[in-house]
């Protein structure tokens, strides 16, 4: 059964299938793990759907490595 991106509960572990989409769901869970200063960029998007299997947690830990290695 594919996840409900528009209303389901995002956990760490919610893995991204193949429905994933960029919903409000998701941007508030990344904005509450990430923080106010979280925002999609078409690098990270196009990383989340790149095939590779991975879960909200990734996406979390993808982007503040991202964003740590744009400050350095």
């Amino acid at each position: 059964m594919k996840f409900d991106w528009h209303g389901g509960v995002i956990l760490r572990t919610t893995l991204v299938d193949s429905a994933y989409k960029n919903t409000q769901n998701v941007r508030r869970f990344l904005s509450h793990q990430c923080g106010p200063e979280f925002k999609f960029d078409r690098d990270l998007m196009a990383w989340i759907r790149n095939d590779d299997e991975k879960n909200m947690g990734d996406v979390v830990d993808e982007w503040r490595r991202r964003r740590t290695m744009a400050r350095d």
